[in-house]
């Protein structure tokens, strides 16, 4: 397994591609993709792109990526394959929050093909010889994979970078606690050797890290409903201290939107 860094605006340790058996495990965003290239050197061209899930940070190199590489395919769970083929709400979603920044930080991002997709539909199956099983909790469209004792979990495994701490990406719009525990469970279920995330990197300590992750939302989450955003960013920020690669990788102004509402959906269901 390679771990290949984007290289997230300049920042070393934010966004990590993994490559394994031919299938390039979230290939970042579309403003990495030449490092990505780069990275990838004289590689055989990848079999399939395995998406985690569609946040731009994620999935954003997509269609770039295919048009490199014409004979890939791209694995996505079935809540998330209408927005790659048409990214147009996701970008227009995107562009409201980061604005004029938005090219600098995503860059292009460009449609996939539909009939480049396997579609990836029900709780759990196989593809391309790994095993995949749905795990939401940071985002409805979001899948985890098994493969040679590797679990890759994208952000339900938490951001962890170097020796730092291990804390949960909460962005908005899909955050909720329980059903995230809930895919921890699957994923403790695995039996794992190693989790692999894509900020940053794969650890072997699983268990201390799905325990880590549990506290840190567990954490949050109060405090988000206890604190305003304000008083939420301060604390979040001095807990990450000055480590770039954590700022780039979940920014600490997005988080308390994501707990926030996630608190005003359990206390107002019906909203």
């Amino acid at each position: 397994m390679a771990e290949l860094d984007v290289l997230f605006q300049g920042v070393p340790g934010a966004i990590c591609c993994h490559h394994v058996d031919g299938v390039l495990v979230d290939p970042g965003p579309a403003s990495g993709a030449e490092r990505l290239f780069a990275a990838l050197g004289d590689a055989p061209p990848p079999r399939a792109i395995a998406l985690t899930h569609i946040h731009l940070d994620h999935a954003g190199a997509t269609g770039l990526v295919l048009e490199r590489f014409p004979d890939a395919e791209v694995w996505v769970h079935e809540r998330g394959a209408r927005h790659v083929v048409d990214p147009s709400r996701l970008v227009a979603s995107a562009t409201r929050i980061y604005g004029d920044r938005m090219e600098e930080l995503w860059g292009r991002i460009v449609p996939v093909p539909a009939e480049r997709l396997r579609v990836l539909e029900g709780e759990e199956g196989e593809v391309g010889g790994w095993r995949w099983a749905y795990t939401p909790g940071h985002a409805s469209h979001h899948v985890s994979y098994l493969h040679d004792g590797v679990a890759y979990v994208g952000d339900i495994g938490g951001v962890r970078i170097g020796d730092g701490p291990v804390l949960p990406p909460t962005p908005p719009p899909d955050i909720d606690v329980e059903v995230w525990n809930r895919s921890l469970d699957l994923v403790a279920a695995w039996a794992p050797e190693r989790l692999a995330i894509t900020h940053f990197g794969s650890f072997g300590d699983v268990e201390a890290q799905i325990a880590a992750v549990r506290e840190g939302l567990a954490r949050w989450a109060a405090l988000a409903r206890d604190a305003g955003a304000e008083e939420f960013e301060r604390q979040v920020r001095a807990e990450i201290g000055d480590r770039p690669s954590y700022l780039e990788a979940m920014p600490p102004e997005t988080l308390y939107g994501g707990l926030h509402r996630y608190w005003q959906m359990r206390d107002n269901p019906s909203s």
